[in-house]
């Protein structure tokens, strides 16, 4: 099986993701609805808790990337989104996440919204995943 790529510059700032990411031409693209911090009951747990809402936010996606055929390592994109105008609430939310992704670090972006759309929500993960394409499409 073919492997995505990330892809660093030594010419722009060395930091902790990867500033592209290319997968070979016969992977799918499975792209993901936000990951939200949810729990079975359809509720948002951890009432002002950037990072752990963060971490469940990362453990929804891995159980749509499971059923979905894929892994954390499938993940080529994702894009941050925290609830809050204080830049330290969106680092500790980046740093939960870079936790789980290890050493995978893909291509993401890092925003400060105003509201998610949840009550209570404080952190949302998009995310675009390469797998095998299937066999009839």
């Amino acid at each position: 099986m073919k492997k995505i790529s990330l892809i660093r510059s030594a010419h722009l700032a060395n930091v902790d993701y990867a500033y592209a990411a290319r997968l070979p031409a016969d992977m799918d693209l499975l792209f993901l609805a936000g990951a939200c911090p949810l729990n079975k009951k359809g509720e948002v747990p951890h009432v002002n808790d950037y990072e752990l809402q963060a971490k469940l936010c990362v453990e929804n996606m891995m159980e749509v990337l499971k059923e979905s055929g894929a892994s954390l390592k499938d993940v080529v994109y994702t894009r941050v989104l925290v609830a809050s105008h204080n830049q330290s609430d969106l680092v500790t939310a980046w740093n939960a996440i870079r936790k789980e992704f290890g050493d995978h670090d893909v291509p993401s972006t890092l925003s400060g919204v105003t509201v998610l759309g949840y009550t209570h929500q404080l952190v949302e993960i998009e995310a675009v995943a390469a797998v095998e394409k299937r066999a009839n499409g």
